[in-house]
């Protein structure tokens, strides 16, 4: 782990470096966090599975360091991840990737968990649909079909992929 950036309330942040070992880690580190939330276990396996897709994926592509932050939102609260500048997979929203704004004027959602990858690398992720006997290539099915909301985003300096779990209660 190149640093751990804040693991502190409702947001745990992680940079990794473009290393193998870095998939294991960014399990371990996100484990530990929703089980410190106390979350669902179920759900925390489904993040897990997840980040652990996504942070191969960055690995396989992208020559530099991969973030990885989770955010816990509350019933009410109103911050639901990127909205603006995103290509949702499960919604149609699409912008022109300028910006990362966090919608702060939506009606309150259930109680979710965002999670967000993000590498150097500035290209999107291909959703590709793969095979019986093809050995990767269902990472973005698996984001796709697990999330309540999921999508990309340029930044200044790479892309992000990011998803939403909900969370019971």
């Amino acid at each position: 782990m190149i640093g751990v950036i804040e693991t502190e309330g409702d947001c745990a942040e992680w940079t990794f470096p473009a290393e193998p070992g870095s998939v294991r880690s960014a399990r371990h580190a996100v484990r530990d966090a929703l089980d410190c939330w106390g979350l669902d276990r179920a759900v925390g396996d489904l993040a897990v599975l997840l980040v652990s897709e996504l942070v191969t994926n960055s690995l396989r592509y992208a020559c530099g360091p991969i973030g990885v932050r989770l955010e816990r939102s509350h019933p009410g609260s109103s911050v639901h991840g990127p909205v603006k500048g995103a290509v949702n997979g499960s919604g149609g929203l699409t912008g022109d990737f300028s910006t990362d704004l966090r919608l702060a004027d939506r009606p309150p959602l259930a109680p979710g968990l965002l999670v967000e990858v993000s590498d150097p690398l500035p290209d999107p992720p291909t959703e590709r649909r793969a095979g019986p006997d093809d050995e990767g290539g269902r990472g973005l099915q698996l984001v796709a079909c697990s999330a309540r909301r999921w999508g990309t985003r340029r930044g200044k300096s790479g892309k992000t992929v990011w998803f939403e779990l909900a969370l019971p209660g």
